[in-house]
């Protein structure tokens, strides 16, 4: 209950409001000692949060037999005016938003650190949504089935390039890294980079392992990162038409090379 308090205060309510409404809800029409009693609303305030309510078309009142009866607005009628309200406020405040953005300053390049898996995957399809020409990933299989959706929507503007790890029939553009004892062993250390049209990007740890990215318009970081998965789509691409034992001679050189002594 007092979760369901919580979101309904979140919809703009105080919390006598809220108390309130829900008690009637559960009883029914009564008077305002049978509300305050049900709900936990002090006596000496039930009078004016249920005025307050009817104010704001929540509650109805009526005199009945010389006293007065609240009843709640029904549910179904509650909950299409405030998601009504909830849309008109989102518009007006998108449309303000980016009127403020578009007459701002010319910002400097920069690096955010993006905390939260909604948070994250919120931010990567609104890249996705944004981008105009190319798409460049790199992916690993829960990160690319969590944008998968996404990513098929834009197939069709744009084109869709990178690599991704552990996926048997990925999207059209997209290369399957080949199976290595590297590839399989690296638990933790799964990666995910999100790149639309050169501009913009999104990387980090995929979601499942650490709720931490970064964003970033920075060209030098987008031109490392981008070329970083052509790299690895190269050396891909090479191995797959040489020599069947290439990684084994591939992984004692990267062994050597990351040694710190």
């Amino acid at each position: 209950m007092e979760d369901l308090i919580q979101k309904i205060q979140s919809l703009g309510f105080n919390k006598y409001e809220a108390m309130s409404y829900v008690s009637l809800v559960r009883i029914g029409t009564s008077n305002a000692y049978q509300v305050s009693k049900d709900s936990g609303v002090p006596r000496a305030r039930i009078y004016e949060v249920l005025n307050d309510l009817e104010e704001k078309g929540i509650v109805l009142k009526e005199e009945v037999n010389e006293s007065i009866l609240y009843s709640p607005l029904p549910v179904d009628v509650f909950l299409e005016l405030i998601e009504s309200k909830w849309k008109d406020t989102f518009k007006s405040v998108k449309k303000e938003l980016i009127c403020f953005e578009k007459k701002g300053p010319e910002a400097d390049t920069r690096i955010t650190t993006l905390k939260g898996e909604e948070n994250i995957l919120s931010f990567c399809r609104i890249l996705l949504r944004r981008a105009e020409k190319r798409v460049v990933v790199s992916l690993w299989e829960s990160m690319y089935h969590h944008l998968l959706e996404d990513l098929e929507k834009k197939l069709a503007d744009c084109s869709l390039k990178g690599m991704v790890f552990q996926i048997a029939t990925p999207l059209p553009g997209l290369e399957v890294h080949r199976t290595t004892d590297y590839v399989n062993n690296i638990r933790e250390q799964k990666w995910f980079i999100l790149s639309i049209d050169g501009k913009e990007m999104v990387y980090g740890h995929s979601t499942e392992q650490k709720d931490t990215a970064f964003y970033t318009d920075d060209p030098v970081h987008i031109y490392l990162l981008e070329n970083y998965i052509w790299h690895d789509v190269l050396v891909n691409r090479i191995v797959k038409e040489n020599a069947e034992d290439f990684d084994s001679w591939i992984a004692p050189e990267r062994e050597k090379f990351f040694k710190l002594e």
